[in-house]
């Protein structure tokens, strides 16, 4: 079938389609046109030896993908759908030992033992000391008498804050876990001037890092959650490698995701001030999943055939690489009431902004959820008249919704 609104050549996973907008016309394009459709690249570009991938656009594909893992792999090709295109086969495989890029029975493993970090009850434990932090930021971000940019002054620090809480990091530290994670990402934006072996260290440097920490517990166990993964390997618990990888995934899963929603949904708020209104009148309790609708942070996984199959009425042949566009199932109007509208009081509201179910459903949704809550919640407060200055910077990536830099002003 013929989709004329998109040119030849088009690719999805251009860091530079990214860095300029979500391309949500031609999604909706192919969500009517051609919901599974092949997208050509050049050979290798994208780090794999072959010359494109099937663009899966329609919220119900989305879903369906992600909750059969015996036929969609994470791990044959990892979750990421586009790496440099001088990265080697040796650097790619090696993230196989993260998280996000397992299969079951490998992957139930691993998340039955990190998420008892995550329960219910662990994230309320946090809830006061993360309240008193999120005030703590925005007070200090109110003080400023001149505009100053609410990425880095605001929006990562909640998110970085949380993490070093959670699994016990010093909060002097947080800033090396941000630089690292931010060279581990930005390998497609020129401005970062961060090459392959740059991003490769830094990953490395959180590894080395979440190693020594793991290996401090096992001769000191703490009332901690390393302790609670790590302390006693024989009964069930993580590696010092399987503990620093985890880390790994921690710093971007949890630390740029959040922050690129906390940014996009301030934006917004501040292009939508009627919203911004209802927000500081009423905080409706829908308002952080609307956020991560709108925002999709990362916008889009791949996932690897394991076998022919069927998808959408699409052959998928054994060994084809599948994008699922979480952005374009975010805008699906077969699910969303007038998907192109910012509606803090949506509800049901089943976005795929914290993935399509199955296996790799986020772990840290409940976290996620409770910083932007606890972040918009102290902004109302104390800064109800925050501003916006400047058009946000958007980050150059073949695969991550972020910004760079948001200028506002206290208002």
């Amino acid at each position: 079938m013929h989709c004329p609104a998109l040119p030849d050549g088009f690719d999805f996973t251009d860091p530079d389609l990214l860095h300029h907008r979500v391309p949500l016309p031609e999604f909706a394009e192919l969500r009517r046109t051609e919901p599974v459709r092949w997208i050509p690249q050049p050979h290798g570009i994208a780090g794999f030896a072959d010359t494109g991938y099937w663009a899966v656009t329609r919220h119900a594909d989305v879903k369906h993908v992600s909750t059969h893992p015996e036929l969609f792999s994470s791990f044959l090709n990892t979750a990421v759908i586009r790496f440099n295109e001088h990265i080697s086969r040796d650097a790619i495989d090696v993230q196989r030992l993260i998280l996000l890029n397992m299969d079951p029975p490998e992957h139930t493993r691993v998340r039955q033992i990190v998420q008892r970090g995550f329960t219910p009850r662990s994230i309320r434990a946090l809830e006061d000391r993360l309240r008193a932090r999120a005030e703590a930021i925005v007070g200090a971000a109110r003080a400023r008498t001149e505009p100053f940019d609410f990425v880095t002054e605001v929006a990562c620090e909640l998110p970085l804050q949380a993490i070093a809480e959670l699994i016990g990091v010093p909060q002097e530290d947080r800033t090396k876990i941000f630089d690292w994670s931010n060279k581990m990402i930005a390998y497609d934006d020129p401005e970062y001037a961060i090459t392959e072996e740059i991003g490769a260290r830094s990953a490395a440097e959180i590894i080395s890092y979440a190693m020594n920490m793991a290996a401090e517990r096992k001769r000191c166990p703490a009332r901690d959650i390393v302790t609670t993964l790590v302390a006693a390997e024989d009964e069930g618990n993580l590696s010092s490698d399987e503990f620093g990888f985890f880390v790994l995934m921690l710093a971007v899963a949890g630390n740029e995701t959040t922050r690129n929603a906390i940014t996009h949904g301030m934006h917004a708020f501040l292009t939508h001030p009627e919203q911004w209104d209802l927000f500081k009148r009423e905080r409706p309790a829908t308002t952080a999943e609307e956020i991560v609708r709108w925002a999709t942070p990362v916008n889009s996984f791949q996932r690897t055939a394991t076998q022919d199959t069927e998808l959408g009425g699409t052959l998928i042949r054994k060994g084809d690489r599948v994008g699922l566009f979480y952005a374009s199932a975010n805008h699906d109007p077969a699910v969303f009431t007038d998907p192109g509208s910012f509606d803090i009081t949506r509800d049901p509201n089943p976005h795929l902004g914290f993935g399509g179910g199955g296996p790799h459903y986020c772990l840290g949704k409940s976290l996620a959820v409770l910083e932007i809550d606890l972040i918009f919640h102290a902004i109302a407060d104390a800064m109800p008249g925050i501003g916006l200055v400047d058009a946000p910077r958007r980050l150059r990536s073949a695969w991550i919704n972020g910004i760079k830099q948001l200028q506002v002003t206290t208002g």
